[in-house]
């Protein structure tokens, strides 16, 4: 049995500003496949191959900086749920192969082992949703929302609608994770991979001003709108239920946005079988749907559009986590 490790003080009510708990022993249950997944592999290369032509687009003069934006942003997304699918042990049976399939932090916020070490510990169901020990939940306990000021609680609430998250999250994940880089470095903690993040932050800097894409026009034309754009996804991925099965959706949205999530919009079956490569999840979506439905407790939408059209200006719930009230 793997020992939730609770978090004594609710310091943000964010996930990447809570530590997560011990993940040694979560990342030692990650299986690697036996043979190369080559669906996703085919993924990798549609996520990377379309970047470096667009950049070498602009490099070469044959477009403008921003003509490249719908690429690379749309990639830069993509990469997010690549990078997701590697924390899962995708591809490969090889994890130093898989690092490399994960690539650059083209998000620039997160780095690659906190998103890693934070996920792996979110998969587990029995805390899910709980702003103290879920270090993806949005939410916060009461005690936090009094400790907030006008505008700490402004945002959160505002960011309860999709179009406050789309808008908005991108900016409070930023600097929830630049405060968890300091809070890391000034323990002394994750100092090599912060090391190694900030080199690939510099490598892609050096890179973009090199081709001649500014680094201001990237983190607002590229950074913003694919982060806006995998918030979409996890908005309403999870919900507050006293059973744990029922915690987690399905959005059906066959076509393009399941494609850029690689299925994660099925994220009720992720978390049933989170080491099922996105390829798969489709068809024991499709097999199962009565059962899965059931266990879940019928927590779906039809499309993001339908969950457009109940929450793109209304709050889904309160920031403060029930449990909490």
């Amino acid at each position: 049995m793997i020992h939730v490790h609770r978090i004594a003080a609710d310091s943000t009510g964010h996930g990447l500003a809570v530590a997560p708990p011990p993940v040694a022993g979560l990342r030692r249950r990650v299986r690697l496949p036996d043979r190369v997944e080559w669906p996703t592999v085919c993924v990798a290369l549609a996520v990377y191959v379309p970047i470096v032509a667009a950049l070498s687009a602009v490099a070469m003069g044959l477009v403008l900086w921003w003509m490249a934006v719908p690429v690379l942003a749309w990639c830069t997304a993509w990469q997010a749920s690549l990078q997701h699918e590697v924390i899962h042990g995708h591809p490969t049976p090889w994890a130093w192969v898989n690092r490399l399939i994960a690539g650059p932090p083209l998000l620039v916020f997160v780095p690659f082992d906190r998103y890693r070490d934070s996920h792996l510990a979110h998969h587990m169901d029995e805390r899910l949703t709980d702003p103290l020990d879920d270090p993806e939940s949005w939410y916060v306990t009461a005690m936090r929302w009094r400790q907030a000021c006008r505008v700490e609680r402004g945002l959160r609430l505002a960011m309860n609608s999709l179009a406050g998250r789309v808008v908005l999250g991108p900016i409070w994940v930023l600097a929830q994770s630049a405060a968890a880089d300091g809070r890391d470095l000034a323990g002394g903690r994750r100092i090599s991979a912060l090391a190694a993040h900030g080199l690939q932050l510099a490598g892609l800097a050096v890179c973009l001003v090199t081709v001649g894409v500014p680094i201001w026009g990237y983190m607002i034309a590229v950074v913003w709108p694919a982060t806006g754009l995998m918030l979409v996804r996890s908005y309403a991925e999870h919900r507050p239920s006293p059973n744990p099965t029922e915690r987690s959706v399905i959005v059906e949205a066959p076509g393009l946005l399941d494609l850029l999530f690689l299925s994660n919009n099925l994220h009720a079956l992720h978390h049933e079988r989170p080491g099922l490569p996105w390829y798969l999840l489709r068809r024991v979506f499709r097999d199962g749907r009565t059962m899965i439905l059931d266990r879940n407790g019928g927590y779906r939408f039809e499309s993001y559009l339908q969950m457009a059209s109940k929450y793109i200006f209304t709050p889904r719930d309160h920031p403060i986590h029930p449990s909490y009230r």
